[in-house]
């Protein structure tokens, strides 16, 4: 006799079920795998540019902007035009404004410590922008961070002579630090004094924008006196009226009665043109100085401090 075969109908419904529920996660999960996952957004990729000046520079708060500082610097018998990245590009005295791509930084604008640095008033700030053919001034976003390019050993204080304990390795060239996104996008705008002026886009390779205002003559070896430096830090704060002097350790005691900066200075040494300078008509100097430029970040400089608005 053959056996009766069967199946007891919960379990079959159960069997139906659960191949059923399984077919449903396999077709889910083919679905999802052929749909493309959507990329995450990536943070932009931080570079560091630097604004380098070289010369006697001071550094204030934009009174009409806070998120700017405006660079300034006096228009000298005794300095070469300001030229912006290489001498073929000089500018007359103006009001420039450097424009800068999308930072990534955080504009806190903090300060290396030998910065030399001092109070300067907003009314000196705009007297000095409205110092027609005296200055050279561009505007700029507030920096990440002000440091240093050059330094040089000297003493910096309000009162003449400045005091040896004031005496440290003040930074001469400021360089101004920006966290950007791209190295593309930097232009420098403006308007001088006299004539026209066109925007200048400027190539940012090595990363360096570099704003220069060389001394006329290379030091005269004769003068032990700084004499040039002396003067040139006098011209800038004039420019914007504080009370700062310059004083160089290793001079001769002498130096003080001849000094530019002493109202009871008798006389002013003038420096001597060097065969060096003399042959900067020819071209060879600017192929010096772009060496320079290139290969240690600035060129010769006034060995005075620079100056950044604080306090």
């Amino acid at each position: 006799m053959e056996n009766e075969r069967y199946f007891d109908s919960p379990l079959l419904a159960l069997a139906i079920a659960l191949l059923a529920t399984l077919m449903l996660i396999a077709c889910q999960q083919t679905q999802q795998a052929s749909v493309p996952a959507t990329a995450e957004p990536k943070p932009a990729v931080g570079k560091d540019v630097y604004v380098v000046f070289d010369g006697p520079w001071a550094f204030a708060a934009d009174p009409k902007d806070a998120n700017s500082v405006i660079a300034l610097a006096p228009k000298t018998k005794s300095h070469r035009d300001l030229f912006a990245q290489t001498w073929e590009k000089t500018l007359a005295p103006g009001v420039y404004e450097l424009s800068i791509p999308t930072r990534t930084g955080t504009a806190g604008g903090t300060i290396d410590p030998n910065i030399l640095v001092t109070k300067i008033d907003p009314q000196s700030v705009q007297h000095a922008l409205d110092s027609k053919s005296e200055r050279y001034a561009i505007r700029l976003p507030k920096p990440d961070e002000y440091l240093e390019a050059t330094h040089y050993r000297s003493r910096a204080d309000t009162k003449y002579p400045p005091d040896a304990s004031k005496e440290k390795d003040y930074v001469t060239s400021i360089s101004l630090r920006y966290g950007v996104t791209t190295l593309t996008g930097f232009s420098l705008a403006g308007t001088p004094d006299s004539g026209n002026f066109n925007p200048l886009l400027l190539s940012v390779v090595t990363p360096v924008i570099h704003f220069g205002i060389e001394p006329l003559h290379d030091p005269d070896p004769a003068d032990k006196c700084h004499t040039h430096a002396r003067q040139a830090f006098r011209d800038l704060t004039k420019l914007i009226n504080v009370s700062l002097y310059v004083d160089f350790p290793n001079d001769p005691d002498g130096c003080r009665g001849k000094d530019p900066q002493n109202v009871h200075a008798k006389a002013e040494i003038a420096p001597r043109v060097s065969n060096f300078f003399a042959r900067s008509s020819g071209g060879g100097l600017k192929q010096h100085l772009l060496a320079v430029i290139y290969f240690f970040g600035v060129a010769a400089n006034c060995q005075g401090p620079g100056i950044v608005g604080g306090g």
